[in-house]
């Protein structure tokens, strides 16, 4: 047993020098992940900023000029055109210089100054919908503090109810505070599962596959020494995120790290498995990387990174049940941002456990028959 444990920390040592030593490598291991947690974390933002507005102010009154100058004062609207003519709404939506026109008619002071409704007629652009759905709730947002102000001027009776919006867990609807934590899962996939998939196709490649084979190790021992430094590094690049999750980003961690961490070790063992039997079945380094991408792709769009799990197609969302990813994020979200109890840990934990044993078992399989 202990002579079996030498000879695996050899194989383990030797995978990681090649792993630093290879430029490719180390290029592979390096620059994949530095790319998405700048682009994640900066450019692939869900809110809606910089929206460009286009208005058509038919009114020259007083109240037309400060809703306008409410518009023109938001932090959401950064580029303001006014419009001379009606024939210019539909060109400035064809050629996408706006994404939503807003019509105040001429009579538009005057009602509100008689008593009466003042209508305001928004035109969103529909090709980009779900933009064009958060920007609707924003203008809403405006038109219901204009509401509340034209009220106390007049003296006329508020509403009679009043919606006060609290944010749990994410109280000023950060968007960092979402998208960070998820990059946890989703780099430390990138590193375990293209780590393992190079790892038997470089041998391959290199020409050192066979002379591996005729060394003292068993098949079971070649396993977990390529394995095992797959989730060292992984592990880290997931230390490494957490870290600038806390220190870079501000994100609180509410939960324990300790429960973090073991559903951390049970998610790549699942990945590895995955890039295992990418790496028996691809002859070269190319090939490998190509099987990870293209095993990463769907994972992270079905993990409810980008789209809520639920809004997919029910055959979608049980083909879902199958990507350990989509646990993990629950997890990692749910310890950074809710304190998550250990039990709730378990319950995403223990089906990335089963489609752990599944890929390793699977894997191991396959890496035998290759070798016989």
């Amino acid at each position: 047993m202990l002579a079996s444990l030498h000879r695996v920390r050899a194989l383990i040592i030797k995978e990681i020098l090649a792993l630093v030593r290879d430029k490719r490598s180390r290029i592979v291991l390096i620059a994949p992940p530095t790319i998405q947690l700048l682009v994640f974390s900066f450019a692939a933002s869900l809110e809606v900023r910089n929206v460009s507005l286009a208005v058509f102010n038919q009114d020259t009154g007083a109240w037309s000029t400060e809703l306008v100058q409410r518009f023109a004062g938001s932090r959401t609207f950064d580029d303001l055109r006014f419009l001379r003519g009606q024939q210019e709404i539909a060109e400035v939506m064809d050629s996408r210089k706006a994404l939503v026109v807003v019509h105040i008619p001429q009579d538009f002071s005057r009602d509100i100054a008689a008593g009466r409704t003042g209508e305001v007629q928004v035109i969103l652009d529909g090709r980009r919908s779900n933009s064009a759905q958060i920007v609707q709730g924003y203008i809403a947002r405006i038109l219901d503090s204009f509401n509340r102000d034209v009220a106390v001027r007049y003296g006329l009776p508020e509403p009679p109810s009043t919606l006060v919006v609290r944010n749990w867990f994410n109280p000023n609807l950060n968007n960092t505070w979402f998208t960070v934590p998820n990059l946890v899962g989703i780099l430390s996939t990138v590193i375990g599962l293209v780590v393992t998939s190079l790892s038997v196709a470089r041998e391959r490649e290199l020409g050192t596959f066979d002379q591996l084979l005729v060394t003292p190790l068993s098949t079971r021992e070649i396993l977990a020494g390529k394995t095992i430094p797959a989730l060292i590094l992984a592990l880290l690049e997931g230390t490494l995120i957490v870290t600038v999750a806390v220190v870079g980003f501000r994100i609180p961690l509410h939960g324990s790290l300790l429960a973090l961490y073991m559903s951390m070790a049970v998610f790549l063992s699942s990945i590895v498995g995955v890039g295992l039997f990418i790496s028996s079945v691809a002859k070269t380094q190319q090939q490998a990387i190509l099987g990870a991408f293209t095993f990463l792709v769907p994972a992270v769009a079905l993990s409810g990174f980008a789209t809520p799990v639920e809004n997919m197609p029910e055959w979608l969302q049980y083909l879902s049940l199958g990507n350990p990813l989509r646990y993990f994020l629950v997890v990692v979200k749910g310890v950074f941002l809710k304190a998550m109890p250990v039990d709730m840990v378990w319950e995403q934990t223990w089906p990335m456990a089963v489609i752990a044993v599944a890929n390793m078992a699977g894997a191991a399989w396959f890496f035998r028959r290759r070798l016989e």
